[in-house]
């Protein structure tokens, strides 16, 4: 099905993936795994013919695909045995509307319509997004615009299928309905499927195989339970060891017990207490949509929040509200506190592809710092050393990875020492090393008064790092206050040797 010999690509100097061999079998389920900037999705890029035909690279070695040596044939060619979803889906999304794109695959390969409807409405039903049908793509958040962007590629029944890390925007339940539409394809339709991810704890029940990359090669490879044994080379390779391995693991805080951890209602803060910046009646969205209805909350000086919520709850159009960058139809955005500090409020983006504009790196990183004139060489060095962009300094920012991207975007924002931080959705494409690390950065500027608000979907980075919980659904606050994480009076002895355990890991 999949047979990889001798594989070499470089991007000029920069070497992606080094001297590779694998075979893949039809209907096998592999997860592909390791650090961020190891070559896991230049190596999905190779499978559907995207590098060389698409994005330039330079290439030895063969890899074929359902008997087509991938170098030899187009990538609509390709396209008929391989289908692809990027880490990105804006990247692939150029419909309007919903129906259009998961209509467009099928209609051109020019199987009958009835055939095309079918294959619509399983798409859509498999992901979960039957009630967006007749929504504008530009309207949809971030998770759902993933989930659109795999019902696409679902609908062509592709007989391979890869999928650069999928669930990387999507809430838990919309990863529950994604990972259990992969495994029924696979079951039914003898579908090849390939999963690059970071997320480990959701996809490993499901697999039968587990590859681990790094600097290129590949450096593991053999069932999971194989793979996951050696928990020597996951900590040093900055992953994160699945929680449902550890026997006996601590319950409220497992993927699916992670909601207990949420606080049970609104919590009142002291009047005396006076907020940075708060949203009043706030209602926002794009065109009719409205995505907040009547928001109202505070944030306070010095707070380490995360918000949290379902794919289309409103969490990113928020952040843009308190950033300014999307104007509210009513409601008020105050700030408290008067201060010339110029900019308040830092906004890191889903897609870090949207705010990134220097050629190099380190240019990035400087430019605004050079543009309020408050450029200082060690605080620069500082930044880039916190974000792991040392070696990549004079990288152009477009031949870095989306996890390289999603860190170069923050220590941007970091670079400003603005008094609000906004992160939305920052472990895109992050393995547990570089963000644990970036998180640690956070903490130490958090307890120099910078306030940051987390927007995210990861339960162990709200369970690690989070103060404050703030819920959000259909546009308004339902929730808010300290995670309730249980305690060591409540737990088994085995389950705290566990938790230890696991940390270790994951630091």
């Amino acid at each position: 099905m999949i047979r990889v010999e001798n594989l070499t690509v470089r991007y000029g100097e920069q070497i992606a993936l080094n001297n590779v061999n694998l075979e893949i079998a039809p209907g096998e389920f592999v997860l592909i795994t390791g650090p961020s900037g190891c070559g896991k999705s230049t190596l999905a890029r190779i499978l559907n013919g995207l590098i060389p035909h698409a994005s330039p690279a330079a290439l030895t070695g063969r890899t074929v695909v359902n008997g087509l040596v991938t170098t030899e044939h187009s990538v609509p060619e390709l396209a008929a045995h391989v289908g692809l979803v990027f880490q990105r889906p804006a990247a692939q999304l150029f419909c309007s509307t919903i129906e259009e794109e998961v209509v467009c695959g099928p209609r051109n390969l020019g199987v009958s319509e009835y055939e095309v409807s079918q294959r619509v409405d399983y798409a859509v039903r498999a992901v979960g997004i039957e009630h967006l049908r007749g929504r504008r793509v530009s309207e949809l958040s971030g998770g759902e615009q993933q989930r659109v962007a795999i019902a696409a590629v679902l609908a062509m029944r592709p007989r391979i299928l890869v999928l650069d890390e999928p669930t990387s925007s999507l809430d838990f339940t919309g990863t529950a309905m994604v990972l259990a539409a992969l495994e029924r394809l696979r079951r039914e339709y003898g579908l090849t499927i390939l999963l690059i991810e970071h997320r480990l704890n959701e996809v490993t029940r499901l697999v039968g195989r587990v590859i681990v990359m790094d600097n290129g090669q590949i450096v593991a490879d053999g069932p999971p339970s194989g793979v996951f044994g050696r928990k020597d080379l996951l900590s040093g390779l900055g992953l994160r060891y699945p929680w449902h391995l550890l026997d006996g693991h601590v319950q409220g805080i497992t993927e699916g017990d992670w909601p207990a951890t949420l606080p049970a209602g609104l919590a009142r803060r002291p009047e005396s207490e006076r907020p940075l910046v708060e949203l009043r009646g706030i209602e926002a969205g794009y065109g009719r949509k409205m995505a907040l209805c009547g928001l109202d909350v505070a944030l306070y000086p010095g707070e380490f929040a995360a918000l949290v919520g379902d794919n289309g709850s409103g969490k990113s159009t928020t952040g843009k509200v308190l950033a300014g960058v999307l104007r509210p139809k009513r409601g008020r955005v105050l700030w408290h506190e008067k201060t010339n500090h110029v900019p308040r409020v830092g906004l890191v983006l889903q897609d870090p592809l949207t705010q990134l504009f220097c050629d190099t790196v380190e240019e990035e990183v400087a430019f605004g710092p050079r543009n309020f004139r408050r450029f200082s060489h060690p605080e620069l060095e500082d930044v880039l050393q916190a974000a792991d962009l040392i070696v990549l300094r004079s990288r152009n920012v477009h031949a870095l990875s989306c996890g390289q991207q999603q860190r170069t975007a923050l220590a941007a924002s970091l670079a400003l020492k603005p008094e609000l931080l906004i992160l939305d959705e920052p472990t895109l494409g992050q393995d547990w090393r570089h963000l644990s690390r970036l998180m640690d950065f956070l903490v130490e500027l958090n307890g120099r008064g910078m306030t940051i608000l987390v927007i995210t979907h990861d339960y162990k980075l709200i369970c690690r790092y989070a103060r404050r919980i703030l819920v959000l659904k259909e546009g308004r606050i339902v929730a808010d206050g300290a995670p309730r994480l249980p305690t060591a009076s409540n737990l088994p002895v085995a389950n705290l040797q566990n938790t230890r355990l696991d940390l270790e890991v994951m630091r």
